[in-house]
Formats: C-alpha cells, structure tokens, sequence
C-alpha cells in the first residue's frame, strides 16, 4: 500500500510540476490567441472559403490559425462554415489550421519540447492540408457531400456550438485602437476565459496522463514498442503509430503536448510525435461528433483520409528535417529533469498569473458568467 501511495505521490508531482512548467507559456498563448480573435472580423468567412482552390485553403488556414486552439470549437465552427455555404474542403482546412498552427500551441512546444518540434508542426501543417485537400478531390464525391450537408442541417448537438457561434469582434478604428477600447478589452478577456474553459480539461487530462506516465512505464517497454533497435523501421513506424496512440488517449487541442514529450522521451521517432499532436482531431470523441455533424461514411471519410495525411506529413517532416540535420536527439525533454524552482519560469509564471487575474475580473464584471453557460448550446436556443 505504502508502494502504491508513494508512486500515486511521485506521479501527481510529476504532473504538477509540468503544469508549472507550461504555465505562462499557455497564458501568454491564450492572450495572444484572445487578442487575435477580438479584432479579426469573421463574419464573412463562409463567403471566403466558397471552393477549395489552393488560395481558398490558404485563407482558410490563416483564418484557422487566428482562431481559437480548442478541437471541439474547431469541429463545431468548421460545422457552421459549411452550413452557411464554405466548401467542405475548405472547412476542413479551416478545422486543421484552427488546432495546428496557432500560436499557443507553438509556444509550449518551443518552452516544453524545443523549437524544431516548433518548426516542424508549423511545416507539417500545410503538409497536411494539401494531402488530405488531394485524398478529398479523388474520394469526396458529390453523393457524400450531399448527405453531409443534409446530415449537418438536423444541427445535431455535438459540443462548443454556441461557442462556435459567438462573433464578438471589434471592427472600428486601427488595430491598437481596437485592442485599446473598452470594447475590445471585453472582448479579449471574454475569449481568453471561454478559450481556458473550452480546453482545461484536455490540458488537466493530458497533464495527468504525461505525469503517470513518465513515472509508471518502464524505459525498456518505450524502447521496444516504438522499435528503437531499429531505427530506420522506428522512423515508419512512428508516424504510424503516433495518431493510434491519440485516438485512444481521449486528449485533444493543446493538452497532448505534454503526452507528447512523454512519448518522445520514450523514445518515439520525431515524426512520430508530430503525427501524435497532428492527431488530435480523430480522439474518438471528435469522431463521434463528426457522426453526428456529417453522418456514418463522411466519418469514416474523414478518419482515414485524417489519418494517412497526418502520417503521410509527419513522416515527410521527418526525412526532410533528418537531411537538414534537425532532428533532436532523445533524453533532452523537459519531461526528464522537470521540478519546480525559484527560476525565470517561476518569475514568469507569477506575472502571468497576475495578467490572467486581470482578464478575469474583467471577464466577470462584463456577463462573462452568462456567456459560459451558453458555450455548449446553439445560440437559437
């Protein structure tokens, strides 16, 4: 029992203090992502992504990038996309730039994992797109995007609708101007707290996970499940293996970069862990919301198609990044040697935290209560 207690202990610890590790690197992400949102228009977004032409997929995916992190708003707003009119392709686009290439995701990954895990989910991203725009020319035929419109119309109730729905933005003056007026800071505070609470879970979930992880499973059985005797079949297999592992894990949006770093410290290949983070929208709870959203066969669509150019880009990223001489070795994480310090993350931390307190009391003082309990209803309702 003492055994059981001491590695419950030892793994808690562990988990919390990856927590403090991230911290401000997620305040400062959530911030930035929050002041994005609050002066980008969006309003006319369906109107933009009407084809999937290599423009229209670029827009969306600058559109998606300045969104929110969070993969059921993502999946819901990419919903809402295509019912005004947005060409599924593009929606789609928008769907995997809104969780892949925002700037908070970048962010802990250069503070947790380094800047090449950076670098290389910002490469992968477009990757990604192009494949799964491609694999969508030659399998997505007229039939099966009929009855994901007809099925997407019965508005079945998935997760995060109303806060897919809610347009807040600030359009008047320059763009300082925007962030400086009393509207707009309203509106950056109202989606830096709605952002925390679409994701805290996934970030608690992953966080736990990772610790347990880290402390639990031997060494050895990484080392030989991710084959890293041999290491040219490790490199296929990572990216094989990667958006396995995130299906079953449940963890999404920001939240499995922590995991993330537990697998690369067992010994994942680097391919395979961008694979694993590129994964986040096939968990098996998104799965079941694209049943909802699109029906049976534009699911199983969407996971396979998902799949194989999640691998297919994390293991391009790979190759080019092992030419280039990029890839980091093992055993570096922050995962094997995190602990809490009086050190620039603690300093950082506490500023932060002092930053977040400020938007949320500005948060509560402006209806921001009323506005969390409307996040996961249809604003019809």
């Amino acid at each position: 029992m003492t055994n059981a207690f001491h590695a419950l202990g030892a793994a808690l610890w562990m988990s919390f203090a990856m927590f403090w590790e991230i911290l401000w690197p997620l305040i400062l992400g959530f911030a930035i992502s929050a002041i994005v949102q609050a002066v980008v228009p969006k309003e006319q977004m369906a109107r933009l992504l009407g084809d999937d032409r290599p423009r229209t997929l670029v827009r969306a995916s600058a559109l998606g990038a300045a969104s929110s992190s969070c993969s059921y708003a993502a999946v819901a707003i990419a919903r809402s996309l295509f019912r005004k009119g947005a060409h599924f392709t593009a929606a789609m686009a928008f769907e995997i730039a809104s969780t892949n290439l925002v700037v908070e995701l970048g962010i802990i990954l250069v503070v947790l994992m380094g800047w090449r895990f950076a670098l290389a989910e910002f490469v992968g991203g477009p990757i990604m797109i192009v494949i799964i725009a491609i694999l969508f020319r030659r399998f997505l035929s007229e039939q099966l995007v009929r009855e994901a419109r007809s099925q997407a119309e019965k508005a079945l109730a998935g997760k995060m609708e109303g806060h897919a729905q809610m347009h807040m933005e600030v359009t008047e003056g320059s763009l300082w101007e925007r962030i400086q007026s009393k509207k707009g800071r309203t509106a950056i505070s109202h989606y830096f707290v709605m952002d925390w609470v679409s994701v805290w879970k996934d970030i608690a979930a992953g966080i736990l996970i990772s610790g347990a992880l880290a402390v639990w499973v031997p060494g050895d059985w990484w080392t030989t499940f991710f084959l890293n005797s041999h290491p040219a079949l490790a490199t296929y297999w990572g990216p094989i293996v990667g958006p396995l592992i995130a299906i079953v894990s449940f963890v999404c949006s920001v939240g499995n970069v922590p995991l993330a770093a537990v697998l690369w410290n067992g010994g994942i290949s680097f391919g395979g862990v961008i694979a694993f983070i590129f994964a986040d929208l096939i968990v098996l709870p998104i799965l079941n919301i694209y049943r909802k959203y699109y029906g049976w066969r534009v699911m199983w669509l969407i996971l396979t198609t998902f799949y194989v150019a999640m691998a297919g880009a994390a293991l391009i990223v790979e190759l080019v990044f092992q030419w280039l001489g990029l890839v980091p070795s093992h055993g570096g994480g922050i995962v094997a040697h995190t602990t809490i310090t009086l050190n620039y993350t603690t300093v950082l931390n506490v500023i932060f935290l002092v930053i977040a307190a400020l938007l949320v009391r500005r948060f509560l003082k402006t209806g921001g209560p009323h506005m969390i309990r409307m996040m996961d209803h249809p604003m019809a309702a």
